[in-house]
C-alpha cells in the first residue's frame, strides 16, 4: 500500500528496530565505530558493507535523516551534508572535472551563482541560460556537458524552469539532470517525475522548517545510467552501477571535503521533517492570499508569484506542482522607499532565511544579491527595489493588517 508523505515520515524510523521502542531514532554523537572483527572494517571502507568508520562520513542519526529524505523523495539513496550550498558544492566537486562543461539556470541563488563563478575559475566551463525554455537549454550543450542544473522556482523572482522538457531532453542525451528542489520541497513537487537524476535539498528550508537547524541532501533518482558517466572514479566502479554516483558524491565530496551534518541537526531535521505538508499547506495558503491581496494595493508595482494567473509560467506551475510554494517577491511604486517600508512591518521579520515557520522578509539588490552588481541583477529580473517574502503559518488576518498598516505608514 502507497502512503502519503506525512504518515510516511512520522514512521519512517519504525522501518527497522529502536531500541527502548522508540520512536525516534535516536541521536549518535559518537565520532569512531567499532568493530568486532577488523575484516568486518575494511568491508565498510571498501563498501561492501554497510557500517559507519567515521563521523566525518555519517553516523546513525544521519543515515535515519537520509532514509527518511530518500522516502520524501522516493528516492534511490540519499547523501546528507552540513548544509544545502555544502551538498550542492560537494556534488559539483566530486562529479567533475576540468574540462568538463555546465549548463545551469540564469535564474540561481546567489551562492549557487557564485559557486559556479568558482568552477570556472578552476577549468569547469559553465553557461547561464534562460531555463524557463528547453530550447536555450538545448542550444547550450557541448560534447563535453556533463551537467545540467536548475532550481523548481527560482528565487528571488519566481520564473518556472521548463523542468519537464529538460528533463526529456537529458534523458534523450544521456545528461546528467540535477534540480534543486528547495522552494518546492517533496510535498509540491518530486523531481524523478520529470526524469531529473538527482534532486537538491536545503534542509534548512521548508523541510527543517523551524530555523533550528542547518542541512542538506543529494537525492539519487535511480533514472541515471551511472555506468555511461565518464567521471566515476576506479574504485567506486563495482558492484551495482545504481549506487555508483552517490558512492562517489559521498566519499569524493562528503568525506574529502569534510561538510558533515552534525547529529544534532540531523535529529531536529527529522523531526522537523514531520510536519512539512502541515507547515507548507499553510504558507502556500498564506502566500496566495497574500500574493493577490498585495497586487490589488495601489501602493504596489508588480508581484510575482506562480500561483498569479498573470505569472509567465503559472500554467505550467499549476500543471507541474501540488501548490505554488511559500516564496513571493514584490515593487513598491516608484518613490516609495523599500527600506521605510521594510521597517513599518511590525509582524514580518527582516532576514536573509527562507521556509521558516514565521514570514521573512528582504531588500533583494542591497543584500543577498549585492555582490551580484545591477547588470546581472537586471538579467535575472531582480528590479533593484525588489522586496522578497518568504510566507509563514501565520494567521493570515495579522498578516495582511501587518502589511496594510506599513504601506499606510509609508503614504501609499
Amino acid at each position: 500500500m502507497t502512503r502519503g508523505l506525512t504518515t510516511t515520515v512520522l514512521h519512517a524510523d519504525r522501518q527497522s528496530p529502536i531500541e527502548h521502542g522508540s520512536v525516534h531514532k535516536p541521536m549518535h554523537a559518537a565520532v569512531a565505530f567499532g568493530y568486532a572483527a577488523s575484516r568486518d572494517l575494511a568491508a565498510v571502507f571498501q563498501g561492501e558493507k554497510a557500517g559507519h568508520v567515521y563521523g566525518r562520513q555519517g553516523n546513525p542519526t544521519t543515515s535515519a535523516l537520509e532514509a527518511k529524505v530518500s522516502l520524501m523523495e522516493r528516492a534511490h539513496g540519499t547523501v546528507c551534508f552540513s548544509t544545502g550550498m555544502a551538498a550542492i558544492g560537494s556534488m559539483m566537486v566530486a562529479l567533475l572535472r576540468a574540462g568538463d562543461h555546465v549548463v545551469s539556470s540564469q535564474y540561481l541563488f546567489g551562492n549557487t551563482n557564485s559557486l559556479l563563478q568558482t568552477l570556472s575559475a578552476i577549468g569547469v566551463a559553465v553557461s547561464l541560460v534562460d531555463a524557463t525554455d528547453a530550447d536555450a537549454v538545448e542550444q547550450a550543450l557541448q560534447p563535453n556537458t556533463r551537467l545540467v542544473f536548475v532550481e523548481t522556482i527560482a528565487n528571488p523572482a519566481t520564473q518556472v524552469a521548463d523542468l519537464a522538457g529538460i528533463g526529456e531532453l537529458c534523458a534523450q542525451r544521456g545528461v546528467l539532470y540535477v534540480v534543486d528542489n528547495t522552494m518546492t520541497s517533496p510535498w509540491l513537487f518530486l523531481p524523478r517525475s520529470v526524469k531529473a537524476s538527482l534532486s537538491i535539498n536545503s534542509l534548512t528550508k521548508w523541510i527543517g522548517g523551524h530555523g533550528n537547524a542547518l542541512g542538506g541532501s543529494v537525492s539519487d533518482t535511480g533514472l541515471f545510467d551511472w555506468s555511461a558517466y565518464p567521471n566515476i572514479a576506479a574504485p567506486y566502479r563495482k558492484g551495482n552501477p545504481a549506487n555508483w554516483g552517490l558512492q562517489q558524491i559521498r566519499k569524493k565530496g562528503l568525506r574529502d571535503l569534510g561538510a558533515t551534518l552534525s547529529a544534532e541537526h540531523a535529529h531536529r531535521l527529522a523531526v522537523g521533517a514531520e510536519t512539512l505538508a502541515l507547515r507548507m499547506d499553510r504558507a502556500c495558503d498564506n502566500a496566495m492570499r497574500l500574493a493577490s491581496w498585495l497586487q490589488a494595493q495601489p501602493g504596489v508595482a508588480r508581484v510575482a508569484y506562480p500561483g498569479l494567473p498573470g505569472h509567465p509560467q503559472h500554467a505550467r506551475a499549476a500543471e507541474l506542482f501540488r501548490r505554488f510554494g511559500g516564496l513571493l517577491s514584490f515593487e513598491l511604486r516608484q518613490g516609495i522607499d523599500c527600506f521605510d517600508f521594510l521597517d513599518a512591518l511590525q509582524v514580518v521579520i527582516k532576514s536573509s532565511h527562507l521556509g521558516d515557520t514565521r514570514t521573512l522578509s528582504i531588500p533583494v539588490s542591497h543584500t543577498i544579491f549585492f555582490e551580484m552588481g545591477p547588470a546581472q541583477r537586471a538579467k535575472m529580473g531582480i528590479a533593484e527595489s525588489l522586496i522578497r517574502l518568504s510566507v509563514g503559518i501565520e494567521d493570515y488576518d495579522d498578516l495582511q493588517a501587518d502589511f496594510a498598516q506599513a504601506l499606510a505608514r509609508v503614504g501609499a
